[in-house]
């Protein structure tokens, strides 16, 4: 795909569509059930912006920032939200059908609490991106889907 991002003769509109088309689905592929701590959305969006420069055909050495690259490309960041949404459309119909995969995905299995620092759970990254408070607040709102579409969109909109 570097000859075609980086082709001169193809605009950025139809190479951020290649990209979007050829590129994005294998990166995030199974990201429904990742967990996203901070130092790897870091990775994700340097990955994005990797993209970028590579189309835009900016060094990695060249001193421009983030947000030039963006402006030049008329764009945002959009991985992040993208996997963000796909984990809360997955949440959603998970926890709607009430089964093995529900206590898995909650976290809340009978037992006794590993040593050290606990892992975040995937539930706990999605109330803090649909800012739902509690995360039994956002588990309740998994049941009526109008409510949990319309708190995805909500999140969707206002970014990361």
């Amino acid at each position: 795909m570097k000859t075609v991002l980086t082709n001169k003769n193809i605009s950025i509109r139809t190479g951020r569509r290649a990209l979007e088309c050829y590129i994005e689905p294998i990166l995030m592929y199974g990201c429904e059930a990742w967990t996203i701590p901070k130092q790897t959305q870091k990775k994700l969006e340097a990955t994005e912006m990797w993209f970028l420069r590579r189309m835009l055909r900016i060094s990695w050495t060249a001193k421009k920032t983030n947000d030039t690259v963006l402006e030049e490309a008329h764009t945002t960041r959009l991985l992040i939200s993208k996997i963000r949404k796909r984990q809360a459309t997955f949440f959603g119909h998970v926890m709607r059908r009430e089964r093995l995969e529900n206590l898995v995905t909650t976290g809340m299995l009978e037992g006794k609490r590993s040593r050290g620092k606990q892992r975040e759970k995937l539930i706990e990254g999605l109330t803090d991106w649909l800012k739902a408070g509690k995360s039994l607040e956002a588990i309740e709102a998994t049941k009526d889907r109008k409510k949990w579409r319309t708190m995805i969109a909500n999140a969707v909109k206002q970014g990361t």
